[in-house]
């Protein structure tokens, strides 16, 4: 299974989606664990504030549950990693 580095931004497009479709945290779950993700509640809330990774399995899930592009989930991120600048 191949996991995505989450990102504090990442975790924001998550919970803004997830706060427009009207979901809380445990309905959310709920619903992926219906579509086979083993995520509790406690994992998703880390993954909302960029504190955890989420499998890629588990982004498609999501999708799946707030029917919306995937670009949503990837809005206002960069195209380059925070770190040094090349000189």
């Amino acid at each position: 299974m191949v996991k995505l580095l989450g990102t504090e931004q990442l975790g924001r497009n998550i919970q803004r989606i997830r706060q427009e479709c009207g979901l809380t945290q445990e309905q959310t779950v709920a619903k992926l664990q219906l579509l086979g993700s083993p995520l509790s509640r406690s994992t998703f809330s880390l993954i909302e504030m960029g504190r955890g990774n989420i499998f890629a399995s588990d982004l498609v899930a999501l999708q799946m549950v707030f029917k919306v592009n995937f670009q949503e989930f990837f809005r206002d991120i960069p195209p380059s990693r925070p770190g040094k600048s090349e000189e």
